[in-house]
């Protein structure tokens, strides 16, 4: 037993089969599948260019970003002016100018015991940091890539840690600044830390910080993570200073820019 094909009509209340479409139906519905994929294609490619932190990359990709330490340019990692638009309290624009670049090093004694021993599942490769300071000079904030050892499950799995045991959030594993002798970052050390915040990326084997305090080289009896100090309700000192949005605003944009130069790697003929 066979059926024929039901109908349905057309513009001028004529039967036609629904099985069947008419050209211009056919083009439509071509065009409809060709944009659908490139928005998807889009929505993929900007997850990796300006995306959050649990953007899964492609192997390759992941493989490019753990080789930038030694195939960038500094200046393209830190660069010499950063512009931060919208990234100050109250949506305030910010500019931040490098003042120092540390020599690209190991780990040892780059980081306080706690958060040492919390990144040593995912090794060291490389430690690259800058310092930098505002428009005014009056704050300075140094800003990290730690270049991993680890694959994407070790990175994935660190992420999920200070994820859930809130590791970003704890004063005692606040980064340490980098104080450069004959800067305004001259008495950035341990005890001027005033807001911090850690990124632990799992689409590349790299882990970015910021840590800023005051360019006068006042000690900080209660820093507070950049997450925090960034809400409206603050009241610390450092919140209300802006240090939160110093600290925030620069790793975002540091990490941006690597997430830019990651994609350029991988898209390179090899």
């Amino acid at each position: 037993m066979s059926f024929g094909e039901p109908e349905g009509y057309d513009g001028d209340a004529r039967p036609r089969p629904l099985g069947r479409r008419g050209a211009s139906q056919a083009a439509a519905a071509a065009v409809c599948l060709v944009l659908g994929l490139g928005l998807i294609s889009g929505a993929v490619t900007g997850s990796w260019l300006v995306g959050d932190s649990g953007a899964e990359g492609s192997p390759s990709s992941f493989t490019a970003a753990g080789s930038l330490w030694h195939s960038v340019p500094v200046d393209q990692l830190f660069p010499p002016t950063v512009q931060g638009r919208g990234a100050g309290p109250g949506g305030a624009d910010r500019t931040w100018t490098r003042i120092a670049v540390a020599p690209d090093s190991g780990c040892k004694d780059a980081f306080d015991p706690l958060l040492r021993k919390a990144l040593a599942p995912v090794g060291c490769e490389r430690l690259l940091r800058a310092t930098y300071t505002d428009a005014t000079e009056s704050y300075v904030t140094t800003v990290g890539l730690l270049f991993t050892t680890a694959d994407a499950p070790g990175m994935t799995a660190l992420a999920n840690r200070f994820r859930k045991e809130r590791l970003d959030r704890r004063s005692d594993l606040m980064p340490l600044p980098y104080a450069a002798k004959g800067t305004p970052a001259a008495g950035f050390g341990a005890p001027q830390r005033a807001s911090w915040t850690v990124s632990v990326l799992t689409e590349a084997p790299v882990v970015v910080y910021a840590v800023s305090g005051w360019a006068d080289g006042r000690t900080v009896d209660d820093p507070q993570p950049a997450g925090d100090a960034v809400e409206a309700d603050a009241t610390t000192a450092a919140a209300q200073a802006g240090l939160g949005n110093e600290a925030q605003g620069l790793a975002d944009r540091v990490e941006r820019d690597f997430r830019r130069n990651v994609r350029s790697a991988s898209e390179q003929p090899s």
